[in-house]
């Protein structure tokens, strides 16, 4: 799939600030760039969200990178993984996320998260009252709050990027773990 919308010129501070930060200006960015009122408040909004702490660091990139993987966003998955490197987080679990039910890197909170971020991501949504329960057990009222709020915002993120044909722009290359792509039998588009 290619753009569906052509890259807007971003302003020369702005595309430096993203080179400096990513190597490469986001094709995302130059996509919604388009209305720079909206690319601003969504870029303003991910920093927020990105800078929520309560949450662990490690399950909401996991989460992330599970939405990505149901959506078909090979972007947000591409820059998802690369981000867990960049933040020391497990690579070898972060690896797998594309395929986590058949892995077996991922301890039982983390395999309820992926979940979680799945079923949030389902529409209709697929949340039970025992998969929240137990979450909400272990991570307690405020992390809880966190996650479903990163989870809907990274679904946001993910299928604005889909709908404008934003693609994996090849961040997860400098990764020194491969990627491992969705199983087809999933149905979702793999990242690969």
């Amino acid at each position: 799939m290619a753009l569906r919308i052509s890259k807007a010129e971003l302003p020369t501070e702005l595309k430096d600030n993203m080179i400096k930060q990513l190597g490469v200006v986001p094709e995302n960015v130059e996509v919604l760039w388009h209305s720079p009122a909206v690319a601003q408040d969504n870029l303003e909004f991910g920093g927020k969200v990105g800078a929520w702490d309560t949450a662990d660091a490690s399950l909401k990139s996991f989460a992330h990178m599970a939405v990505a993987a149901q959506v078909g966003c090979s972007w947000c998955l591409d820059i998802g993984y690369f981000q867990a490197q960049n933040e020391n987080l497990d690579l070898a679990k972060a690896s797998q996320v594309p395929r986590w039910r058949e892995s077996d890197v991922f301890e039982p909170l983390e395999r309820d998260v992926l979940e979680y971020a799945e079923a949030l991501t389902n529409t209709p949504l697929t949340v039970t009252d025992e998969l929240y329960a137990g979450l909400l057990a272990r991570l307690g009222p405020a992390a809880m709050i966190e996650l479903t709020a990163f989870i809907a915002y990274v679904n946001l993120a993910t299928r604005a990027n889909v709908a404008n044909g934003v693609e994996s722009q090849g961040f997860s290359a400098s990764c020194e773990i491969p990627l491992a792509g969705r199983p087809e039998k999933s149905g979702v588009a793999s990242a690969s």
